[in-house]
């Protein structure tokens, strides 16, 4: 019998859609003719236990503990409320259930705990016609009450999307974690280890690979390493994901070798396949690519330099068969589009490159390969995955989990969406740099691209250039101004506590974030505290950067972020409730009006910060000079053309007249008839369909030799210039 690999992603990542490690690898192995079968055990556990069965046995656990305050009493008392609605939700958030929306949006359906104390008015959030989403949100905060019951009572660990989060988070020493793994199993556990039975009676493997992408998962994952050793000793396991090529770089301590085999670092595919070829024995240990294990029951490192790494167009389409796509749910936990993004809907995931194009962000774990090693991938690659993809799910909607998407491939993919007719959505992370200009967003948006994030960090352009971002905020102001306009949502990721930061940055920063809020070009943002990291330049120079790393630096198991001290004093952590307070209020369109103090408990600085600084920004017209080498692709339909004759005092003459039609209007352009005979020409000879790339340079060229004259005057002033509306873009 061939052998098999069971690849599995351990409670919890997302409800709305897996984690692609295990596709990734699968599509990988599909190019090998390896056989492998893989499992999302998060949604699966989660279904079992948000189940009528499965509330059945948390209400019967739970009766056993004191209720620790009403609200958990409350819950309890609405038991038969929860247990006898809740398949309905499930189905409903599945997406197989939609009229339930209409009873679930009344609110005398579901039963309403704690999380609805300061709901907001949804009529405003919603409207008279957002039904779906409305009814979304509600079972969202329904299904968050039975989360705070679980915690509260049965299973202290639950988290919808980690699970004992806290033992594996910054574990530099395994003693918690290893005694937690000692002790009995606990109410997910029992869930988890049931479904993990199952699976590996159903596929009978040779290896189980495990992935672990953040510290929410380690833990489970362990704990499905310990039940196979114990049950099914001939079988080998192997962890890899983002928490060990983070965390366990430098692992030191043997004890996790109790419960997996073996622990493969940065990209799995060469690693799984020389770890599979060690295992049929027909390889030596001395073979194994980036992996720790133990060797004469010592723990050894062994990374041959004979196997390279797969570049990324041979590793093949990732594959999510075996995955229970439809039934993953779709939650609301905030009323703001860009923000649910990540929990609503079901996103094939894609890459366009590995690694990071630009690579210098001081706080970033830039020297990790992950990050360092920059390799795009086609568009016309990119484009065939995704129509594989569409054809495997049946979903159209991706979301490129890049570190920061490359413009220029960003723009080439739009390209070839548009040639293919594929109808998709799409989303993707980025840098807010200057080469998103208003004509690459209106194609990305034209494209199918709905929203972007990327790292605004700390809004001071001293601490951008400290962190070597390459960005200043008044850029990033026109950058969203650019996406905002072409239709394209933008999220910023925030950070507050870099190091010299001060108390008045701090405040600077909110208000710079309040002023992009209130002038609406940016619809979601998210605040973290700075972390600092080994694998950053901040975390191996840190006396550069005026910090102290506190003692001890580092353990024997996980080592990634570092204990700092901020020689300024400034106190990071005060500031972390109201800079929270005031983003979920920005995000949701109020108190633009409040003055900064209002949103903290202690005394903070006024903000130096002009109240007009975005503005102004916006309004600041830099003297444009176009770029001859420009490319200058048409992206609309052939025009109408029409023509006039005019008369004036017995003087006669011809006008044409070309129409544009557009999906939402018509545009006339008037203009002498040899000039619109020209047009016409060069439209179509631009035309995205076309294999001839025209720069401007060429087009005014080929204008001239056709005797016209004056082209800057005709082309730079309306109404040619206002052909970008048809989709005639500068790139």
């Amino acid at each position: 019998m061939q052998d098999k690999i069971l690849l599995l992603t351990p409670p919890f990542t997302q409800l709305n859609t897996p984690y692609p490690a295990t596709a990734y690898l699968k599509g990988f192995l599909n190019t090998k003719n390896i056989a492998s079968y893989q499992a999302d055990l998060g949604i699966e556990v989660m279904l079992a236990i948000f189940s009528k069965k499965g509330l059945s046995a948390v209400f019967e656990k739970a009766q056993a503990f004191e209720a620790p305050d009403e609200n958990m009493q409350r819950i309890l008392k609405l038991q038969d409320l929860y247990i006898h609605s809740i398949d309905a939700v499930i189905c409903f958030l599945q997406g197989k259930n939609p009229t339930l929306a209409h009873r679930i949006a009344q609110r005398n359906f579901l039963p309403e705990a704690q999380r609805f104390a300061q709901l907001e008015d949804l009529n405003w959030a919603f409207g008279a016609m957002g039904i779906q989403d409305k009814a979304k949100y509600i079972a969202t905060m329904y299904l968050e009450d039975l989360a705070d019951l679980i915690k509260e009572t049965v299973d202290p660990y639950f988290g919808f999307s980690r699970y004992a989060e806290k033992i594996g988070r910054s574990a530099q020493e395994m003693d918690t974690l290893y005694a937690a793994l000692q002790g009995p199993l606990s109410f997910v556990d029992e869930y988890l280890i049931t479904l993990l039975k199952e699976k590996i009676t159903a596929q009978q493997p040779s290896l189980v690979a495990i992935s672990v992408p953040f510290p929410g998962n380690l833990y489970a994952a362990l704990r499905c390493g310990q039940f196979i050793k114990n049950t099914f000793p001939d079988i080998k396991i192997a962890l890899g994901g983002g928490y060990a090529n983070t965390e366990l770089r430098s692992l030191s301590d043997k004890r996790i070798l109790e419960f997996v085999d073996f622990i493969c670092l940065d990209d799995g595919e060469a690693p799984l396949e020389q770890l599979l070829s060690f295992i049929q024995q027909k390889t030596a240990a001395s073979s194994l690519k980036r992996t720790f294990h133990l060797q004469q029951e010592q723990l050894v490192y062994t990374n041959t330099s004979t196997c390279g790494d797969y570049k990324q167009a041979s590793i093949g389409t990732p594959d999510y068969s075996d995955l229970l796509l439809n039934d993953y749910i779709s939650v609301i936990e905030l009323i703001n589009p860009m923000h649910s993004l990540w929990s609503d809907g079901r996103w094939n995931k894609l890459t366009m490159a590995h690694g990071c194009y630009w690579g210098k962000c001081t706080f970033c774990d830039i020297s990790l390969p992950y990050i360092s090693q920059y390799e795009p991938i086609s568009a016309s690659l990119l484009c065939d995955r995704m129509e594989i993809l569409i054809a495997q799910t049946g979903n159209n909607g991706f979301h490129f989990v890049d570190e920061a998407a490359p413009p220029s491939l960003m723009q080439a993919l739009a390209i070839e969406i548009i040639k293919r007719k594929l109808v998709v959505s799409w989303w993707t992370n980025i840098r807010f740099e200057k080469k998103f200009t208003r004509d690459l967003c209106l194609l990305l948006k034209q494209s199918g691209c709905i929203g972007v994030s990327g790292g605004l960090e700390v809004a001071s352009d001293r601490l951008l250039t400290l962190i070597q971002k390459g960005i200043t905020v008044a850029q990033v102001a026109k950058v969203n101004q650019h996406f905002c306009d072409a239709g394209i949502m933008v999220h910023a990721y925030l950070m507050y506590g870099f190091p010299t930061q001060t108390a008045q940055e701090t405040i600077d920063s909110l208000e710079m974030v309040r002023q992009l809020f209130e002038a609406e070009i940016l619809h979601s943002a998210f605040w973290h505290q700075f972390t600092m990291t080994v694998h950053s330049p901040v975390g191996t120079n840190p006396e550069a950067f005026q910090v102290q790393i506190a003692e001890p630096s580092k353990g024997s198991f996980a080592n990634n972020d570092l204990l700092h001290i901020d020689e300024t004093g400034t106190d990071h952590e005060a500031f972390s409730f109201g800079l929270k307070k005031s983003l979920f209020n920005y995000m949701h369109k109020t108190c633009f009006d409040f003055p900064l103090q209002k949103w903290f408990d202690f005394k903070v600085p006024k903000t130096s910060v002009p109240d007009n600084y975005i503005r102004k920004a916006l309004e600041d017209t830099e003297l444009f000079t176009p770029n001859p080498h420009a490319k200058v692709i048409y992206f609309g339909n052939a025009p109408i053309k029409s023509i006039q004759t005019k008369s004036k005092k017995g003087a006669t003459w011809e006008v044409a007249n070309l129409k544009f039609e557009t999906p939402q209007a018509s545009i006339d352009i008037k203009t002498p008839p040899e000039q619109a005979a020209w047009l016409e020409y060069i439209l179509q000879a631009i035309h995205y369909t076309q294999t001839t790339i025209w720069t401007l340079k060429a087009i005014k060229e080929n204008y001239e030799q056709n005797g016209l004259e004056d082209f800057e005057l005709f082309w730079d002033n309306k109404p040619i210039s206002s052909l970008y509306k048809v989709g005639l873009y500068h790139l």
